[in-house]
């Protein structure tokens, strides 16, 4: 799953924003907090990070493929190198995981605004 796909995956989410940060990595936020990032040039191009259920965080980093994020691991995000060995529908699945667990840390009050 390239940018292309992962911007209109994400298009119609409530709340959802993509923008360019740290020069290489396009990054999705919900109401300005970070769900997916996904590296556009460089060396780590291809590579997309995610939040997954701190629970799962362990099983996901055991799995091929799947690493601890750069600076993210400690908020249970996983990294993946290139997302081809995944199939494409559970790609689509984590990444809109990692959005509705990011979505339910936001304030009631801004949730609401989403919903409505």
């Amino acid at each position: 799953m390239n940018q292309t796909a992962l911007l209109k995956l994400t298009a119609a989410w409530p709340g959802v924003e993509a923008g360019m940060k740290w020069e290489d990595d396009l990054v999705f936020t919900v109401a300005g907090k970070m769900f997916c990032v996904t590296c556009i040039r460089g060396p780590h191009k291809g590579s997309i990070s995610f939040k997954v259920e701190d629970e799962r965080f362990l099983e996901f980093t055991g799995r091929p493929g799947f690493i601890p994020a750069p600076y993210l691991a400690r908020a249970h995000w996983v990294q993946i190198a290139s997302p081809k060995p995944l199939p494409a529908a559970e790609l689509r699945a984590l990444v809109r995981r990692s959005y509705e667990l990011v979505r339910a840390k936001l304030p009631k009050k801004t949730q609401r605004e989403l919903a409505g």
